[in-house]
């Protein structure tokens, strides 16, 4: 007995503009936070594939480069497709963002594309949103962070302190850093207009901000450790290594670390993976969040916490999945008529 093949529709493309992401997304931080959860549990029992995230650089441009994150995520969220980002950091010095991206959904069914969406705010929300889930979850079992302490304050910081006020945190102060003292500045006003509560305060010294902080959040686009001394974190704060590569190796060995995937974290030359260069060993791994997320590890209260997120591509594809559905809901999807032209197998 032969069974019948199933019906495919003929597939459709849609675009999803920039503007109609940030609509999606406006006031949604504790649906996302759900979202990212769900996408690390999805992803520590197995239910995604992906694969190492592949670098395109520029001899030429060696402080450049694009990365694609292919990835497939299982479970209810089921999707396929790929994150293609670029991190060019001399934009900044004409006032454009360092990053951009596009991110590319697919039909796990018939394998075609059918969405491609502007990805730089979607890429910021799912790493925003992940640091705000492991704030939580790596203080529950020591005295939750009042100081707040940002060193690097582009678009990553802004979108970490939104997440981190609209999943119920308040300070009592927030510290700001940056080498480019406009930079600070600027996030000193977003901070004000955003009525954060807290005194607001802009360290010269990034080793101030930091001795000064219960929590650090780390966002900037260093390329190599340029906070060196242990010292510095003899008070055992809770440490959000966002941009991976700003910590001495030391300091890391001093710590309690958390990964988002140990394969994906200790690779690039990141501050996790010089310290298995150093050491040769990947023993100074406590664990994933996921590990912490069901219990099989205890985060210690008495000692340095570093979180070291490389950046699933399952979370930029959940993320996108939700702006698409969103925007759909809405009706508001831009189809590109005629995208898919050659549908006939022999003519």
């Amino acid at each position: 007995m032969t069974t019948a093949p199933r019906e495919l529709s003929a597939p459709t493309f849609a675009v999803v503009t920039g503007e109609q992401v940030q609509r999606a997304l406006d006031g949604k931080e504790p649906e996302i936070a759900e979202l990212v959860e769900a996408v690390y549990r999805l992803h520590g029992a197995g239910e995604s594939v992906n694969p190492p995230s592949y670098f395109l650089r520029f001899p030429d441009r060696p402080s450049s480069r694009i990365i694609a994150l292919p990835a497939s995520l299982g479970g209810p969220l089921r999707v396929d497709g790929l994150k293609w980002i670029s991190s060019f950091p001399e934009n900044t010095r004409s006032g454009l963002p360092r990053a951009s991206a596009v991110l590319i959904l697919n039909d796990p069914a018939t394998g075609y594309p059918y969405a491609c969406l502007e990805s730089s705010v979607i890429s910021a929300t799912r790493t925003a949103s992940s640091a705000a889930l492991a704030a939580d979850r790596l203080s529950r079992d020591r005295v939750r962070p009042r100081r707040v302490g940002f060193v690097g304050t582009g678009l990553i910081a802004r979108y970490i302190h939104t997440h981190l006020a609209a999943t119920g945190w308040e300070f009592d102060e927030i510290g700001v850093h940056d080498l480019n003292a406009e930079s600070a500045a600027g996030f000193r006003g977003y901070l004000e207009r955003s009525d954060a509560k807290g005194r607001i305060t802009v360290h010269d010294r990034a080793e101030d901000l930091v001795r000064s902080s219960d929590l650090l959040v780390f966002a900037t686009i260093a390329a190599t450790p340029h906070v060196h001394d242990p010292a510095w974190f003899a008070h055992h704060p809770l440490v959000l290594h966002v941009s991976l590569r700003d910590l001495d190796p030391r300091i890391l060995l001093d710590a309690a670390n958390i990964v988002d995937d140990v394969e994906h974290c200790l690779k690039a030359d990141t501050s996790p993976h010089l310290a298995e260069k150093l050491t040769g060993s990947r023993e100074f791994i406590d664990g994933t969040l996921y590990d912490v997320l069901t219990g099989r590890i205890t985060v210690p209260a008495d000692r340095t916490v570093v979180f070291s997120p490389f950046g699933l591509g399952v979370l930029d594809l959940a993320v996108g999945r939700f702006v698409h559905d969103e925007v759909a809901r809405r009706g508001e999807l831009h189809i590109v008529d005629g995208f898919f032209n050659e549908l006939r197998r022999y003519g």
